[in-house]
C-alpha cells in the first residue's frame, strides 16, 4: 500500500505521456499542425517519463521514496487543479479528461495521506 500511488501513477503516466508525444489524436481531439506544437507535446512526454522514472526509483530505493511521493503529490494535484481551472474558464471537457481529473486528485490526495502516515511513524 505504501507504493500504490506510485505504481498506479507509473502505469498511467508512461502510456499517456507516450500518447501525448507520438499520437495525441489517438485519445484526444487534437491535431498538431506545426513543429512547434509537436515540440510542446514531446516536451510533455519528457516530463511525464522523467517523473515516472523518479517514481520507479522511489519504489526500489527507500531513500528516494519521500521525494518520489512529494513529486507525485505535486504532479497529480497540479494537473488536477489545473484541469479544474480549465473547467471554470473553458467548460467541461470530454469524459477522458473529467475521469483523469478525478483520478489525479485522488492520487495526489493518496500521496498526501502516505506522506502523513510515514511522517508520524
Amino acid at each position: 500500500m505504501k507504493n500504490l500511488h506510485l505504481i498506479i501513477s507509473i502505469l498511467i503516466v508512461i502510456p499517456v505521456g507516450c500518447i501525448y508525444g507520438f499520437q495525441p489524436n489517438l485519445l484526444f481531439d487534437v491535431s498538431l499542425n506545426t513543429i512547434d506544437e509537436a515540440t510542446i507535446f514531446k516536451a510533455i512526454t519528457g516530463l511525464y517519463l522523467a517523473f515516472a522514472t523518479l517514481w520507479i526509483i522511489g519504489i526500489f530505493k527507500p531513500s528516494f521514496w519521500k521525494i518520489a511521493t512529494v513529486s507525485n503529490l505535486i504532479f497529480m494535484l497540479g494537473l488536477g487543479f489545473g484541469r479544474i481551472i480549465s473547467i471554470g474558464f473553458d467548460g467541461i471537457p470530454s469524459f477522458v479528461f473529467v475521469f483523469g481529473t478525478i483520478g489525479e486528485l485522488v492520487l495526489g490526495w493518496y500521496a498526501f495521506i502516505q506522506l502523513q502516515k510515514r511522517s508520524s511513524n
